[in-house]
């Protein structure tokens, strides 16, 4: 068989698929290639209610309190990791602006301008330093993904709402998340013109084929090189791009009827669940097929309005997170976040099926799930929720829960990070010093 180049592309006249690793790929007598470590950040807005998320007890035996419950069966792949705090999320002189300040500083380390103008400064993000180095070697060095639209002018919380991205190229220069599953698709493995209008979009739709009818004739020629079990990687995979196409194009044609006031934007699944896991496993053939190393994902808006009539709380997000101690509005809120919960570990479960390499795409990546503070009711942001699921390649000792003194820098968490994923930093936003991820505590 001949050997296949590691960045193959199957094309087409409008398409252009990334595949994943094949044993064809690697060359005669060489020894197994080092998988690539995968950095991710999932972010939970508008806090965590600290009794149903912070276990209370650390080491290998903590529970699984009632917002991790469903990543109970993922223990060993879990660190938990207590005490963090993101200082620069404070007001700090400024005032009001708390849900503005937990997504501007949660990458960054760094407290942000208060300011409703064009000069809105803050420190560029984890993310972005990482894609500068792991970006030279895949197709996009980042992706920028969320469930809900954020406003990128006007005011947001007495913000600049330029501030609701979680991601900086620089400290000037913030990545706005996609949230259409249709123009992620696109991004991803076509060339649909994302610059019309949904009716402009839904013609050249109907007028093409698949994206993988498209590139069929590329696709035929390299499976007739392979050996069996690369076209059965191959096979699986194309599957899995064919079933989320299909599944795009099912939620462009509902017609979910929404709570009066908000409007269903063309093209997004209604149902929180049906979008963020179309999200997770777009992101999922992006980090199988090495399209990228680097992702961050906002589940939702900090400080949004979006309801949850999924899960029983038809409120909006932000108002009952103000909850006041009563009962009735915390039990909502932790629905909320209990809901966000259950579609991570769906993501979970999809990287730990996939093989990769010696081990799984879990086993080779550090998705950090967290929050800039805990009980949204005091805008606490001395205790943010964190956990990691993967390893990493064995660089972080998983299923435990770790504790460290209150207020240790988020910073210092998002550096050791860095040097996880083989991108060494001396500072990061109000950082002093790294975190052992291996060592007992």
């Amino acid at each position: 068989m001949k050997h296949l180049p590691r960045r193959t592309f199957l094309r087409g006249l409008g398409a252009s698929i990334s595949i994943p690793f094949l044993d064809a790929m690697l060359p005669a007598f060489a020894s197994a290639p080092v998988a690539p470590v995968r950095l991710m950040y999932v972010y939970a807005p508008t806090g965590m209610i600290p009794d149903a998320w912070y276990p209370t007890t650390s080491g290998a035996g903590f529970e699984f309190q009632r917002i991790m419950k469903p990543l109970e069966k993922f223990r060993k792949d879990i660190l938990v990791i207590s005490g963090l705090g993101d200082n620069p999320g404070r007001a700090l002189g400024d005032g009001n602006g708390d849900h503005a300040r937990a997504v501007a500083s949660y990458l960054t380390g760094a407290h942000p301008k208060k300011t409703l103008g064009a000069d809105m400064r803050r420190g560029i993000s984890v993310d972005q330093i990482a894609a500068r180095s792991l970006g030279k070697q895949t197709k996009f060095a980042s992706l920028e993904v969320t469930c809900e639209d954020s406003r990128q002018a006007g005011e947001c919380d007495s913000y600049s709402c330029t501030y609701q991205a979680i991601s900086l190229k620089s400290e000037t220069q913030p990545l706005p998340p996609e949230m259409n599953p249709r123009l992620l698709f696109e991004r991803l493995f076509g060339d649909l013109d994302v610059s019309g209008t949904p009716a402009d979009r839904k013609n050249q739709n109907d007028y093409r084929k698949s994206i993988l009818d498209l590139a069929l004739q590329d696709t035929l020629r390299l499976k007739g090189t392979l050996g069996p079990t690369d076209r059965r990687k191959l096979d699986e995979y194309l599957t899995s791009v064919r079933e989320l196409e299909m599944r795009i194009g099912k939620a462009e044609s509902q017609t979910h009827q929404l709570p009066p006031g908000l409007a269903k934007p063309d093209g997004i699944p209604a149902n929180f669940a049906e979008h963020s896991r179309l999200i997770f496993d777009l992101l999922t053939v992006s980090l199988q097929a090495d399209i990228t190393r680097v992702a961050t994902f906002m589940l939702a808006r900090e400080g949004g309005v979006r309801p949850y009539p999924e899960c029983g709380v038809p409120e909006a997000h932000h108002s009952i997170s103000h909850h006041g101690n009563k009962p009735e509005l915390v039990e909502k809120i932790t629905k909320i976040q209990c809901y966000h919960m259950e579609q991570f570990a769906y993501f979970v479960e999809r990287l730990r099926s996939i093989p990769d390499g010696d081990g799984s795409l879990l086993d080779h990546s550090a998705i950090v799930y967290g929050a800039s503070m805990a009980d949204p009711n005091r805008h606490d942001h001395g205790r943010c929720p964190t956990l990691v699921a993967g390893n990493a390649r064995k660089q972080i000792r998983s299923g435990r829960h770790i504790t460290y003194p209150e207020g240790t820098p988020m910073a210092n968490f998002h550096l050791s990070m860095l040097d996880i994923v083989g991108v060494p930093t001396d500072k990061l936003g109000d950082s002093n010093g790294q975190l052992n991820l291996l060592a007992d505590l």
